[in-house]
């Protein structure tokens, strides 16, 4: 990640030409560690846009920026974000800078104190990794009023961040800021080490790693670093900057910095934007929702593993005994034979050896030598009567866990298939009203229920398809959103979605009922496999039985394709 010292003066630059006597209108903290203002602007001699500016301290994605995402507002303010809205909100901003040539952005506001007088306060944003901190200030007496992180003396012997104290800067490294290097401060950095994109990178400050390779990718002399450096800092005081986010082969975010870099060039995808604020956002929500989406799912994917391994154990366990049950035959025969000759054997025999009058073979027969002849006999037959009726009830268990096992493979598809941490929560809900989790709402949060947004796609014909992102949407497509004549499709006997092929009354052409069989085939666990068997029928030949799962169905008249896994 390249947030270094020159990403933040241009950042810096940005929010400075936008902000600068602007009016915090509203304040909220929609997490731990980050806050959004509401700004109205002040241009013309009037406020005018109303932006939004996002500020972040968490590790994975410290900074600021201007934002255009909607952050949800909790219901009861922490009070870092309560102390910031008594002090600050309504305030004027007066300046935006950068200090130094640090990854720090310092922002000044004028506003009134309780006594009507004028008062300036600081926020303090420091973007440096896990140490990042987002701290306010009171000018008059450099004293710190609260942060968003604490840091004791047990924390940090040289720097504490409490409310109180006053406020210092972090540690100087002792390098040379990189707005005040000159070509002889780069040719001694140049002399001393061996590498040279090391000593750019520990000789001058606010350089990232990512900026010291690309300074001296086309020389190593000292006259042509130096003017690659002044040849940047020219764009970023002219503002004639070029951002791009760099993507891998899974269009995956992997980097960003505010010109293209020539290390990238071919080996990643980039993408161009128009301004500072839109590139770190695009990189970072992309980046934090890929973490925030695989640390949601794997705890659900642990719980529905867990439920699958207990139900298929279950299964073992039940077919064993439905096995030993359909094998109760003996125990009839034998209360038979025994009934039939009580008179060969007596209370205290262990066993009998009798003739099977149906075979005419000698059978051995174990007996229970605390009881008399007829009560051994009685046992059998009692043994026979209960394994006759745990036939069914066996069976009627085996199927309702076949159900389970089958409804939650495809919970785990879906899971795989996520695509936002929306679908991970409603994917949670899900579960929790089939009573595999409970959800654990934090005191004061709100319970909203996720409205329906399946996969939507169109034939090369002109037809809309629908594919459900998880087993609740499966069931609003098919039995609430598609027609009666519309095309339902499935894989055969694999997890998947349910995909409506809308047909509007005509009869879909061959090309169109592939096309949809594909998709169905591409959002199923069979999407890595060739020549994947898809059902499909009209939906009104889909049925939901009573009490079933959600997403389980029964279907008829269905016809089956083979079709490799594919989108339009």
């Amino acid at each position: 990640m390249a947030f270094d010292g020159i990403v933040t003066r241009s950042i810096a630059y940005e929010l400075s030409d936008i902000l600068c006597d602007g009016k915090i209108e509203k304040i909220y903290q929609p997490g731990r560690d980050e806050l959004v203002f509401a700004v109205h602007t002040f241009s013309g001699g009037s406020f005018s846009d109303r932006i939004k500016i996002y500020a972040s301290c968490n590790n994975d994605h410290p900074g600021i920026w201007i934002t255009r995402e909607e952050y949800d507002n909790p219901l009861s303010p922490p009070s870092f974000c309560m102390l910031l809205r008594k002090h600050i909100q309504g305030s004027r901003i007066v300046s935006v800078i950068q200090k130094g040539c640090e990854r720090i952005i310092e922002i000044t506001f004028e506003t009134r104190d309780e006594l009507g007088s004028l008062v300036t306060r600081r926020l303090m944003i420091e973007i440096m990794g896990r140490y990042s901190n987002i701290i306010l200030v009171d000018d008059s007496d450099g004293k710190i009023m609260d942060s968003l992180k604490h840091v004791s003396a047990d924390e940090s012997r040289s720097r504490q961040v409490l409310p109180g104290r006053k406020y210092s800067y972090p540690p100087s490294q002792c390098k040379k800021p990189f707005d005040r290097i000159t070509e002889n401060d780069i040719a001694g950095m140049l002399d001393t080490a061996e590498e040279t994109s090391d000593a750019l990178l520990q000789g001058i400050q606010g350089v990232s790693p990512l900026l010291a390779r690309a300074l001296c990718r086309t020389s190593d002399e000292a006259a042509a670093i130096y003017e690659e450096l002044l040849s940047v800092l020219s764009r970023v005081e002219s503002r004639e900057l070029s951002p791009v986010v760099y993507t891998d082969e899974k269009e995956q975010p992997a980097d960003f910095y505010i010109l293209p870099i020539e290390e990238y060039a071919g080996r990643y995808r980039h993408l161009s934007f128009d301004t500072v604020s839109e590139t770190i956002e695009w990189y970072y929500l992309h980046r934090s929702a890929s973490n925030r989406i695989r640390q949601k799912s794997s705890s659900l994917s642990r719980s529905v593993n867990s439920s699958l391994k207990k139900l298929r154990l279950k299964k073992q366990r039940l077919s064993e005994d439905l096995l030993d049950a359909q094998n109760s035959d003996k125990y009839r025969l034998y209360g038979e034979l025994l009934t039939a000759n009580l008179h060969k054997f007596r209370t205290g025999d262990k066993k009998v050896t009798l003739m099977n009058y149906y075979d005419q073979t000698e059978v051995t027969i174990p007996l229970d030598e605390r009881y008399a002849p007829a009560r051994n006999a009685q046992i059998y037959f009692k043994k026979y009567s209960k394994a006759k009726r745990a036939v069914s009830e066996k069976r009627i268990q085996l199927e309702e866990t076949d159900a389970d096992i089958s409804y939650l493979e495809s919970v785990s598809e879906n899971i795989e298939r996520a695509g936002s941490t929306d679908e991970i929560d409603a994917i949670r809900e899900e579960l929790a009203s089939s009573g595999f989790v409970r959800l654990r709402e934090k005191p004061g949060s709100r319970s909203k229920r996720s409205m329906p947004q399946p996969f939507s796609y169109e034939t090369s014909d002109g037809m809309r398809i629908l594919a459900g992102r998880n087993n609740r949407e499966n069931d609003i497509l098919t039995f609430k959103t598609a027609g009666r004549k519309d095309i339902w499709f499935h894989t055969k006997d694999i997890p998947g979605a349910h995909v409506i092929l809308f047909t509007k009354g005509k009869t879909p052409s061959d090309a169109a009922v592939f096309e949809a069989a594909s998709i169905a085939a591409f959002h199923s666990s069979g999407r890595t496999s060739e020549n994947v068997p898809v059902d499909y029928t009209e939906v009104r030949h889909v049925k939901k039985p009573s009490g079933a799962r959600p997403g389980m169905v029964i279907f008829t008249d269905n016809r089956t394709v083979f079709v490799t896994p594919r989108l339009p």
